[in-house]
């Protein structure tokens, strides 16, 4: 997937990747993601992978379970880069996301208050990745705290020490986001200009027939490319709006696959995705569909 890459760019980041490998810690080493993200075509991990490279924030958009974490990751892995995670919720607040003071004893037992730092303030400083899941689920409020991260300043006042942090040169910010879902709000403009955006879709066809071949304890050929059309046909729900996103999700694909492994089909696909759905039409619609193929 990476073969599409620019040879200087490529060429770049290994040489990069192999200095920064000697120098990373132990835990540095524990924060690297694995390469493992199957993509729908080869443009979403060159694309991603290119704008890093020039210095750019990316924004990953697509439903829940398409792989943006993953995608996050196997670029992490690519860059041999560390990767400092934050997930996004309505409570999320300044001490998440930078840090919080404490009360600390130094080495001669005396009692100080020191800053710890959070996700943020780590990734800046140590030029580490810095996730962003579900940036929409944060309060609009909280996120104007990381505008001068996220541009050309590059930089940000700790609120607790009055300290000016600028990010290391190799520091790059990945966040992912999830549409029109209960709890989030949409991005301000400001916000939004601040990232390069990549579409992150589901898998389908070959590409996910293989993708369940290699993740699946399921081994059953003839059964797996019946999984790949069920996720076919529960797509085409989606789109005419009869199921949300969720039904979609390749994750819990993956999960009825399994599950048939040692149960039959339809009851896996009951547990795995439609009694996760809360409209008692839309799990009859899923598991109408099923019952089609199975």
């Amino acid at each position: 997937m990476t073969d599409t890459l620019p040879q200087e760019i490529h060429e770049h980041i290994e040489k990069n990747k192999q200095q920064r490998h000697k120098e990373h810690t132990s835990e540095e080493r524990k924060l690297i993601g694995t390469a493992a993200y199957e993509a729908p075509s080869e443009d979403i991990i060159t694309d991603a992978l290119i704008a890093l490279y020039l210095g750019k924030n990316i924004l990953l958009k697509g439903p829940t379970g398409s792989g943006k974490t993953k995608l996050a990751e196997h670029v992490s892995a690519f860059f041999d880069q560390p990767m400092h995670a934050v997930n996004c919720s309505t409570d999320l607040d300044a001490e998440a996301l930078l840090g919080f003071k404490t009360l600390t004893h130094d080495e001669h037992g005396r009692t100080q208050i020191s800053f710890i730092p959070g996700p943020i303030m780590k990734a800046m400083t140590k030029g580490h990745f810095l996730y962003i899941d579900e940036i929409n689920m944060a309060k609009p409020e909280t996120l104007p705290l990381i505008n001068g991260v996220l541009d050309h300043r590059r930089s940000i006042t700790n609120p607790f020490t009055g300290e000016v942090i600028t990010a290391h040169p190799d520091f790059r910010v990945i966040a992912a986001i999830n549409e029109g879902y209960i709890g989030t709000v949409p991005l301000n403009e400001a916000l939004k200009n601040r990232f390069v955006t990549i579409d992150v879709p589901y898998l389908q066809g070959e590409t996910l027939f293989q993708l369940l071949k290699s993740k699946s304890v399921l081994r059953d050929e003839k059964q797996l490319k019946t999984f790949v059309q069920l996720s076919a046909d529960l797509l085409s729900l989606i789109e005419m709006g009869q199921l949300p996103d969720e039904a979609g999700s390749i994750r819990a694909l993956l999960d009825a696959c399994d599950l048939t492994a040692y149960i039959p089909p339809m009851r896996a696909v009951a547990r795995a995705i439609a009694d996760k759905l809360e409209d008692e039409r839309e799990r009859a619609a899923v598991m109408n569909a099923a019952e089609t193929l199975f």
